[in-house]
């Protein structure tokens, strides 16, 4: 099942480069809500945030 050769092949590197892309969106957007909370910015709808993301 798991095989540590797997990571040392272009499949593999790629896929820890996707993990790595991945977590450090998902650390930047929560790190953005927290923010966006606690600033008293001017938004169209009260305390509504929207988020979009580019894929």
């Amino acid at each position: 099942m798991y095989d540590k050769a797997f990571f040392r092949t272009k499949l593999g590197q790629a896929s820890l480069a996707s993990i790595i892309a991945m977590t450090a969106m998902i650390a930047m957007t929560s790190q953005m809500s927290l923010v966006a909370q606690e600033s008293q910015v001017a938004q169209p709808h009260g305390s509504s945030t929207m988020f979009v993301e580019l894929a």
